[in-house]
């Protein structure tokens, strides 16, 4: 019998740890995390719930609901972080810059953050927020990969017509280590994608016989 992808048992049992205002307030820096970010309304907190099985993240139709750094365990070593969604025109200004200095501050210092999940709106991709997190990420070396969420919004041919011009317009300014697929909550597709980056990435790849028998 096949086995299946060794984190997804991990996901299934993941629980809410805590939220974070600033980074001194952030769980003890080991162990593995991979952190999801996304411009506000980007479909983050969907991804992160339907990868999940759960309601961890909340969801809402006001963007920018997101306000702080919110921990959910996976196991002992291994959790997901839920950042703050950004560039909503109603978010007072203050909060903005809260958000922006502490996000910077998580990025830039965070030992146990093995890579960063960045959610683009397939119908508005490669926003200014967008431009500044993958040039973080490659000025940084940190691995990441993007989710064009919403693709059910666009039919099958557009939707792979959008991902292969943002993957080319990846490679030509950032070149080839960033990842990037389709992905939509309410149909459930690119999950099995999403969970072989999240597997890769906090070391899950040796630990499939013991973890595949927690999955349904």
């Amino acid at each position: 019998m096949q086995l299946k992808n060794p984190i997804l048992g991990l996901c299934q049992q993941s629980t809410f740890m805590l939220s974070a205002a600033k980074v001194d307030q952030c769980p003890d820096d080991e162990g593995f995390e991979v952190a999801f970010a996304g411009r506000s309304n980007a479909g983050k907190s969907s991804a992160l719930n339907t990868l999940t099985h759960a309601s961890l993240a909340r969801t809402s139709k006001t963007p920018g609901r997101t306000q702080l750094l919110n921990f959910f365990k996976l196991d002992d070593d291994r959790r997901l972080v839920d950042l703050p969604g950004y560039g909503y025109a109603k978010v007072p200004i203050p909060l903005k810059l809260h958000w922006q200095r502490h996000l910077e501050a998580y990025l830039g210092g965070r030992e146990s953050l093995k890579g960063l999940i960045l959610m683009m709106d397939i119908r508005h991709p490669m926003t200014d927020f967008d431009l500044l997190m993958l040039d973080w990420a490659v000025a940084s070396g940190m691995p990441m990969h993007i989710l064009l969420t919403k693709a059910d919004k666009l039919t099958y041919g557009a939707a792979k017509n959008v991902l292969l011009k943002v993957q080319a317009d990846i490679r030509k300014g950032w070149g080839d280590a960033i990842t990037i697929q389709l992905f939509s909550a309410p149909k459930r597709l690119g999950l099995e994608d999403a969970y072989t980056v999240l597997a890769g990435w906090m070391e899950l790849a040796d630990k499939g016989t013991e973890i595949a028998q927690i999955a349904e």
